[in-house]
């Protein structure tokens, strides 16, 4: 559950409803990603109530996830992130909490825009269906060889743009976990802009580069493999700038 405060400041939202945000689901986008402390999001949120509606799902304004994910035995996906390659994959199991939904997803990166396909599903593990491997070999020919690496469970709070086809995500409460470790990052808040393309006149950009916040290629799934896993056990040198500047934003 999100603080008192939040409820104060989502208030002068607009509600919008999930069978309204068919036509914003942007399954084929370009993100933007900003990571933020919690008191620079309580000063900027309410600036964007006259632009932006807000996903109310059973009288909350904000959704509670979780996420199970996989990787290779190697750790290919979060390897090609560390390397920065144009072409590079996600999968996951994400359980939209509030009503009680799975989804197994697929998130492909290329050359900067995401495309995310998913399949319902029932259960949490790599104990795939015959439907549910064939369509990850759609994107991963080795799915059989997939490991579940790390969980993460967060609150997001979702916007809607009233004109354009436009979403902002800001996801708080982050928490990572593996079998052994619970880790988490109090007071970070990740931001993401997400456009059918590219439009830099959104009010969002206007007001981060007021506050002189540049845009961080931040994924959630790479974050906490950095701070459950060790640099012996995952090669993480190229993401030390990513690390100091999340832990500058959080202390």
């Amino acid at each position: 559950m999100l603080p008192e405060k939040f409820n104060v400041i989502t208030a002068p939202f607009e509600p919008i409803i999930l069978e309204e945000m068919e036509a914003v689901a942007l399954m084929n986008r370009f993100d933007t990603k900003y990571a933020i402390h919690e008191d620079v999001f309580t000063e900027i949120l309410p600036e964007l109530k006259n632009q932006y509606r807000i996903l109310e799902v059973g009288g909350l304004k904000y959704s509670k996830y979780e996420s199970l994910y996989f990787d290779s035995p190697s750790f290919d996906f979060f390897s090609d992130h560390h390397k920065k390659k144009n072409d590079r994959l996600k999968i996951r199991i994400r359980k939209y909490v509030n009503n009680n939904l799975s989804f197994l997803e697929v998130k492909r990166k290329r050359k900067g825009r995401t495309e995310k396909t998913r399949l319902k599903t029932e259960q949490w593990g790599t104990d795939f269906s015959q439907d549910e491997l064939s369509f990850l070999e759609n994107a991963y020919e080795e799915a059989k060889k997939l490991n579940s690496t790390m969980s993460n469970s967060f609150s997001r709070i979702t916007l809607v743009h009233k004109i354009k086809a436009e979403r902002l995500t800001f996801d708080l409460n982050i928490e990572f976990q593996d079998a052994e470790k619970t880790k988490s990052l109090t007071n970070l808040v990740i931001c993401e802009l997400k456009q059918g393309k590219i439009d830099r006149s959104s009010a969002f950009y206007a007001i981060m580069k007021k506050r002189m916040v540049r845009p961080l290629r931040v994924s959630k799934y790479c974050v906490g493999i950095m701070n459950l896993y060790s640099g012996s056990e995952v090669k993480q040198n190229r993401f030390k700038k990513k690390t100091l500047s999340i832990n500058k934003i959080i202390c």
